[in-house]
């Protein structure tokens, strides 16, 4: 990292305002040279949490209060601090993740797209609001004046990912989602990449002070001890969580959310292997070309997307076997690299192990050796349908460039597959039209297991739009209502309410007689 960039690192917590805490309890690390970068960081005392949140809790009582220009012109100045100070941010980013420079600076246009995408919706509010009108001669009771609206939660606890070190983490889009609803944040950083969230909050600190936002509309705690995580979620003052990370922690918060005195929502986004269904004749007219860009995604940031194609279904013979051939050609031609963090790349090399221990699984193909200890191969195995079907640990995510081919008998198993499913983020069906059409059942059977089911593209690659859902069923996420990108997430952090009866001059400008946006019942 450059001296320019190192100078402005002061390794503590941003809470209500103020940068604090010493600077002395871990390090930010360099994947590519597998080594510790020389300064350190913060981590935060319980003292730290319960100032971050009762600072929270102060704020939202000035925050919930701000109208939705207000809070649209906060998110957009954020993303323009972000765009000024984008060399910085992203030459940390780079150097604490490993990701190319391209790969980063395409990851903060996507933030600051995201918090432009929410304060659009500011402006031109999307959803209708219902009023269902007095009826006073309506027998044998009058009819009340309902009209229905919704409030912010109050302040959320959001989890940095390490995977996306911009786009899910400081100010991605848990953060811009809850800041558009009208809540605090409190950010837990990923002790993979501090120095980029400290960056990323030093943007949002000058917005803050610029739109004159309350302080405590935003913190950021730093921390690798498992308490730091605990304390946040478990303190009185946190309304819901946003978490993007693995179905082991993401479980373990979720459990704590639930066992409050007040059960809170905890909105995790958990992985997916991101199936792909190869029918059959789209594979024997394009087996080659499906297998390279098969390896193409589930190479996309050396396979630590949460929407990388882990799985892929067809049904045996010439075609299937001619994909495989080109996968393992491809797949062996390829280098080892480094992953995100050392305990990442640990447990991507011991599931590849048990992976290959298993005397169900035939390899495919591995990539290069690896010339260093932290960096691992690619891989992709066989399995038949069979052994896939009765062996969990065969349907697992493994985080990380590893393909499973599953061999099917026919398509009825092919179906049959598709209806055992754990929930995923995606599921591609690959299909010419007609086949398409003649595969209804499994295309409803990958329907209800998903939360986008694609059709002859790859997953990876998440469009920040209007329509986009990103979660799906349990495990690929805690709450199958949800997504964690689009417009759509910000309704995470809202809860309804109904007025009855009040008088015209108190009522909130969306549901007074005069808006646009009223449907009347």
């Amino acid at each position: 990292m450059t001296d320019a960039v190192k100078s402005r690192i002061s390794g503590q917590h941003f809470i209500n305002g103020t940068w604090t805490g010493d600077a002395n309890a871990f390090n930010s690390f360099d994947p590519l040279s597998n080594s510790q970068l020389d300064w350190s960081f913060a981590s935060a005392s319980p003292s730290d949490i319960d100032s971050a949140a009762n600072a929270a809790r102060a704020a939202f009582i000035q925050y919930r209060a701000t109208s939705p220009i207000q809070r649209a012109e906060f998110l957009e100045a954020i993303a323009n601090e972000l765009q000024t100070d984008i060399e910085a941010i992203t030459t940390a980013a780079n150097r604490e993740s490993g990701l190319p420079m391209a790969r980063v600076q395409g990851e903060t246009g996507r933030t600051c797209n995201q918090l432009r995408l929410f304060a659009s919706t500011l402006r031109e509010p999307l959803d209708a609001k219902f009023v269902d009108l007095a009826n006073p001669e309506r027998a044998p009771l009058p009819k009340a004046d309902t009209r229905l609206s919704v409030l912010p939660i109050g302040p959320v606890a959001v989890f940095g990912a390490s995977n996306f070190p911009l786009a899910f983490s400081t100010a991605g889009g848990d953060t811009a989602s809850a800041l558009a609803a009208g809540c605090p944040v409190i950010v837990k950083g990923h002790p993979a990449h501090p120095a980029t969230s400290e960056l990323v909050t030093r943007a949002i600190e000058k917005a803050i002070i610029a739109c004159d936002m309350p302080a405590g509309v935003f913190s950021l705690v730093q921390g690798t001890a498992p308490q730091v995580s605990t304390d946040l979620v478990k303190h009185s003052a946190i309304k819901a969580v946003g978490f993007t990370g693995s179905l082991k922690v993401g479980r373990l918060l979720a459990d704590l959310c639930a066992a409050r005195p007040e059960p809170i929502p905890f909105f995790g986004e958990l992985g997916s292997t991101n199936p792909q269904f190869l029918l059959s004749n789209i594979l024997s007219d394009n087996a080659e070309q499906l297998a390279n860009t098969q390896v193409q995604s589930m190479m996309m940031g050396h396979g630590q997307f949460c929407t990388s194609p882990g799985v892929a279904i067809a049904v045996k013979g010439p075609a299937l076997n001619r994909y495989i051939a080109t996968m393992a050609e491809s797949i062996a031609m390829l280098p080892a690299a480094s992953m995100l963090t050392p305990g990442i790349a640990a447990t991507y090399q011991a599931q590849v192990d048990a992976l290959l221990k298993n005397s169900a699984v035939e390899l495919i193909a591995q990539g290069q050796s690896a010339d260093a200890n932290h960096l691992t191969r690619p891989t992709a195995v066989r399995v038949s349908a069979d052994d896939y079907l009765i062996t969990p640990e065969l349907q697992q995510e493994i985080f990380g460039p590893c393909a499973v081919i599953v061999e099917c008998d026919d398509s009825a198993q092919m179906l049959n597959i598709a209806a055992e499913l754990e929930g995923q983020l995606t599921a591609t069906i690959h299909g010419q039209d007609a086949e398409l059409a003649q595969n209804q059942p499994l295309i409803e059977a990958v329907a209800f297991n998903v939360g986008r089911i694609i059709f002859n593209q790859m997953p990876t690659g998440v469009e920040v739009c209007h329509s986009m859902n990103h979660g799906g069923p349990y495990p690929a996420s805690t709450d199958c209502r949800t997504t964690s990108v689009g417009s759509q997430a910000m309704k995470r952090f809202e809860r309804p309410i109904c007025y009855q009866n009040m008088p015209e001059s108190l009522l909130p400008n969306e549901l007074k007689s005069s808006s646009a946006k009223l449907i009347h019942f």
